[in-house]
């Protein structure tokens, strides 16, 4: 069975998001002359386990201008790209993807996800997207948190969890750009 496996990039004190929604302590780009060499091999090895984005409306309305174009961002944008993607929305009737194939909008992520993670493929990834990655721990549809913790505290803003989880630790890797790498199992 394919699993669901967030990722964030999240501060040190857990902070996902600014309070004015901004992420303005992410460092660390996937690719560029100075990326860590180490982390741009966990990154791609990450783009190679997935075939399937999920996104909700805001991140997509954020993504879609950039990302379909994003030519510097070199092969990790092609994998980016050449994903399948849903779009949670209630209102969107489509989400069209630059070139690339546009994404499927769900009404209901639960369902979709379920049967989703039912068919044949790799996993799936949930891209961003706070609040829908909220409702699906809470269904119980999340299997991994990949969190990219940046060296930076907020103090206030929405953090990763809402309430209390049981985490298995599946890895713990910190990189040469300050970024450390915690990925966990959510225990149900």
């Amino acid at each position: 069975m394919r699993k669901l496996v967030v990722q964030q990039w999240v501060t040190v004190d857990g902070i996902a998001a600014e309070e004015d929604g901004g992420l303005s302590f992410v460092s660390g780009e996937p690719f560029s002359e100075k990326t860590d060499p180490a982390f741009k091999a966990s990154m791609m090895g990450f783009g190679d386990s997935i075939d399937t984005m999920i996104l909700g409306a805001n991140t997509y309305h954020q993504a879609k201008g950039y990302w379909p174009y994003a030519e510097e961002q070199g092969e990790w944008g092609e994998k980016v790209n050449n994903l399948t993607k849903y779009v949670a929305s209630s209102r969107l009737d489509d989400a069209p993807w630059g070139d690339f194939s546009a994404a499927t909008v769900t009404r209901d992520p639960v369902a979709t996800v379920r049967e989703l993670k039912e068919r044949e493929g790799k996993d799936l990834w949930l891209w961003g997207s706070l609040k829908l990655m909220h409702s699906l721990l809470s269904a119980g549809v999340v299997d991994e948190v990949r969190m990219l913790v940046c060296p930076a505290s907020r103090g206030k803003g929405t953090r990763i969890f809402e309430d209390t989880r049981n985490l298995k630790v599946l890895e713990a890797t910190s990189f040469g750009n300050g970024l450390v790498l915690l990925h966990y199992e959510i225990k149900n």
